[in-house]
């Protein structure tokens, strides 16, 4: 079994993302820290290295508006782009804001956009 002074030292070096681990098997078992102990221990330590901030990788395209005069145009687009029937993409298209397309990767996004704004439409890109 590790002394005490190694055990401290091998938690000062957990990245972000090892303690949160951590924290969630010491949750699994039963332990809890005590309220208002939380990150404390963590930032007393020296600095760890910063944990990666993951990309997102999904992503929701969102109708924002369109050019009235272009809004036969952008319900053409809206219809190819999300299967609806006539009544239905002219009441989303109507509706702006509105979510066309969900979970999308970024490519399929940014074509999803490029489509509507070339349409007539002006979109915009969320990460999921």
């Amino acid at each position: 079994m590790a002394s005490v002074a190694e055990l401290a030292e091998s938690l000062v070096k957990l990245t972000l993302l090892e303690a949160v681990e951590l924290k969630n098997l010491l949750k699994e078992k039963g332990i809890e820290p005590a309220a208002g102990g939380g990150g404390m221990m963590m930032a007393a330590g020296p600095a760890a290295p910063a944990a990666k901030v993951e990309e997102p990788t999904e992503f929701n395209v969102i109708l924002d508006s369109f050019d009235p005069a272009k809004k036969i145009n952008v319900i053409k687009v809206v219809r190819e782009l999300t299967g609806q029937g006539l009544a239905e993409a002219k009441a989303t298209v109507e509706g702006a804001p509105k979510t066309i397309k969900e979970n999308a990767d970024k490519k399929t996004a940014d074509d999803v956009k490029k489509k509507l704004d070339e349409a007539g439409g002006k979109a915009s890109i969320k990460p999921v």
